[in-house]
């Protein structure tokens, strides 16, 4: 495990766009967001670029995201927005550049796919967190939310329990291991790739937004014979926004994830809020995690070292 360096006051932090393009009045709307931090903001070369449904070239999105790790005086770099794109710069990233300059990476979303090929390839802790425009800027970022980036200043255990919201026992139990995953969709896309999730031993988060129950039973499936529940030491089911059925009949989002999810030998929460949702908690993957449903607690190591 790799851990980068806690934000200090004054620090500047890159802000990329590595998938889809971000609404830019929206993304100039949430730089005041980290100045009042004590932040300064530097926008990539090609953050404004649109090239269908990406933000820029594959080219120009590599150029961007290498640059930001390369330059020392960027201390995080946190990204604009998801959408879709990640994944096809994949095979591109120079992730010995990443190791050799480690620093604070954050997003979540399509970002998932960066996440997973940086902890495979480099050991470093990457943070799922809330992003400039598709949720610093949206009227409904909230103070949980927003208070979840005080995790990067100082090294602090973090804990979720139903102060934030309620939470459902699937499988009772306590678990401990790296928390790794985020969105299901793009977990399941590394499946067969150089960059396929490892989860034995691990705490497995998943959630998604727009997936009908369905689509979430063929994913979930598809973990299941790859082989990737089988040795899970926890599973924290985050929030699946606007899962109901378009049509029906159809079996619900609880009946499906009871099937595959709840005779897992290890302990199983549902209810997290985290992912497309506010409160969005954010969460340093890669992290020593413990998760206990006698108390209904996920209890994640800090995600920098000072």
């Amino acid at each position: 495990m790799l851990l980068p360096k806690a934000l200090q006051k004054g620090d500047t932090i890159g802000v990329i766009a590595p998938a889809s393009p971000p609404d830019k009045k929206r993304l100039e709307q949430a730089i005041p967001f980290f100045n009042n931090l004590g932040l300064r903001v530097k926008l990539g070369k090609y953050v404004d670029e649109v090239h269908g449904y990406l933000a820029g070239t594959d080219e120009q999105r590599l150029e961007d995201f290498h640059n930001m790790v390369a330059d020392d005086s960027i201390k995080a770099i946190i990204f604009a927005r998801g959408g879709y794109g990640t994944g096809r710069i994949a095979s591109s990233i120079n992730y010995r550049l990443i190791a050799n300059h480690p620093k604070i990476i954050w997003g979540y979303s399509d970002i998932t796919y960066l996440h997973t090929a940086i902890q495979q390839k480099t050991g470093l802790v990457t943070f799922h967190g809330p992003m400039l425009a598709s949720d610093v800027a949206d009227p409904n970022f909230d103070e949980i939310s927003a208070s979840s980036f005080e995790q990067l200043f100082e090294p602090v255990t973090l804990q979720y329990n139903e102060n934030i919201a309620p939470l459902e026992i699937l499988v009772d139990g306590i678990g401990a291991g790296p928390l790794v995953g985020g969105n299901l969709a793009l977990i399941t896309s590394t499946l067969g790739t150089p960059y396929e999730i490892e989860t034995d031993g691990k705490i497995l988060l998943i959630e998604d937004i727009y997936e009908q129950p369905y689509r979430i039973d063929a994913m979930l499936n598809q973990l299941k014979l790859a082989g990737k529940l089988d040795n899970l030491h926890g599973m924290v089911v985050g929030d699946f926004a606007e899962a109901e059925p378009k049509e029906k009949p159809s079996l619900t989002l609880e009946e499906v994830l009871d099937h595959y999810l709840g005779d897992l030998e290890c302990p199983v929460i549902k209810g997290f809020k985290i992912g497309h949702c506010f409160p969005h908690f954010a969460v340093p993957l890669g992290a020593g995690a413990i998760l206990n449903t006698r108390d209904k607690t996920l209890t994640i190591d800090p995600g920098v070292e000072r």
